[in-house]
């Protein structure tokens, strides 16, 4: 194999995220184990991993990545950073039409570069291999704590980009007792798994979703509901996940009746525009909505949860939104319910992220990636040398910057 030339690039999409593909073991690894591969990293001053780590395990920093072949980001990357004729991998958020992102799809195009989005590497059963759902469920769980704590007054918990990394997050958790609380977790995905591995941290005990629903506990319980558990196909009420994938409007949801016996939920679902939400902004209205804190992990603005007004920060992670009036307000106020909506919560543990992130990376993907041939990465190559796959023909009219509205 002829010398393969690696590049990270410094994440520039504001606002700036910490994240990188492999950390500064994982590049020593790889130099290690394939003599053919060399790693640039573009300097960082923003980066989990400083330069000086990258340094410290043999890896090259420079500026100039022009003489590598292959270009691995995060986020999304401005139009005026994207060198021409390279191979980029980072999450394009584009497959969906998204419109903010026409412009820089159709800079990748003018500049005939080859994009293969991370989001679209999937396994021979099409699950997806990376993905930093995990945490994103670590993160928005204690969130979702965090401010029931301060809503209450009960309890209180440092925030989780204080902690240098999960290890630290863990030790917080020592020693520390919640009051009576019920808490309902939806889906069963990697963000589920997180969600659970805080459950699990802190001894919060799971209870069955049927007794869940009548009984009262003297103990903070939660319950998990699975997407078969949420949603009955309206005719015979059974689920498929292979039939709600593609025929999300024939299904009912079944949420409701835990409004009324829940603390706090903890939204992990899969969403599609054509699903039912949760719950109606009309239940959210009702006296016996009990709900006091959503954290909506999975982040569909007017998605699954309808009081999902959009995207909070890092910094200041909750708004308030009146019940009555479906109006944004403070966090706390009475008469609205406090809502957690992040897009980007991994990046409050970037380091475990990245870690997580750059090990799937390399068992599942890397090998593929220095193939000449490979359906993994070709089902997932979005434009090849500045021309839109078959697979990817149906966004010609977006990538012209024709289409206006996101395809869901």
């Amino acid at each position: 194999m002829a010398q393969l030339h690696i590049g990270l690039i410094r994440e520039e999409k504001k606002p700036l995220d910490n994240r990188v593909a492999f950390t500064p073991l994982q590049c020593q690894w790889i130099m290690n184990n394939y003599p053919d591969v060399q790693i640039t990293v573009q300097p960082s001053p923003h980066r989990c991993y400083k330069d000086d780590e990258y340094a410290a395990a043999g890896i090259t920093l420079a500026e100039d990545l022009s003489h590598c072949n292959i270009l691995l980001g995060i986020k999304e990357v401005p139009a005026d950073k994207l060198i021409p004729h390279k191979t980029y991998l980072f999450f394009s958020h584009t497959k969906k039409l998204q419109p903010q992102n026409q412009g820089m799809l159709k800079s990748i195009i003018n500049k005939g570069i080859t994009l293969i989005d991370y989001e679209c590497l999937v396994h021979a059963d099409g699950q997806r291999i990376l993905g930093f759902g995990f945490f994103a469920g670590v993160v928005g769980a204690h969130n979702g704590l965090l401010e029931y704590g301060r809503r209450t007054g009960l309890f209180d918990f440092k925030r989780v980009h204080e902690c240098h990394d999960f290890q630290e997050l863990i030790t917080h958790y020592f020693g520390v007792k919640l009051p009576p609380m019920k808490i309902v977790a939806t889906g069963s995905g990697r963000v589920t798994a997180g969600i659970l591995e805080v459950m699990g941290l802190l001894g919060i005990k799971y209870i069955p979703p049927e007794e869940f629903l009548i009984n009262s506990y003297e103990y903070p319980v939660y319950t998990q509901l699975k997407a078969g558990e949420l949603y009955l196909r309206r005719t015979d009420k059974t689920y498929s996940r292979e039939d709600f994938h593609a025929h999300p409007e024939l299904y009912d949801c079944k949420f409701l009746p835990y409004v009324t016996c829940s603390d706090v939920l903890m939204n992990g679902i899969y969403w599609d525009k054509k699903i039912e939400p949760l719950f109606t902004w009309e239940a959210l209205a009702k006296e016996n909505f009990r709900i006091k804190v959503i954290a909506d992990i999975t982040d569909d603005q007017n998605g699954s949860i309808p009081c999902n007004l959009g995207d909070a920060t890092i910094e200041d992670p909750v708004y308030g939104v009146n019940r009555a009036t479906r109006e944004r307000t403070a966090p706390y106020e009475d008469g609205s319910v406090t809502m957690m909506a992040v897009g980007n919560l991994p990046n409050e543990l970037p380091r475990d992220a990245s870690q997580f992130f750059g090990d799937h990376l390399m068992k599942y993907i890397f090998d593929d990636l220095l193939k000449s041939d490979s359906e993994m990465i070709d089902k997932a190559t979005i434009t090849q040398d500045g021309q839109l796959t078959k697979r990817y023909a149906y966004m010609e009219e977006y990538a012209k910057g024709v289409v206006k509205e996101t395809a869901g």
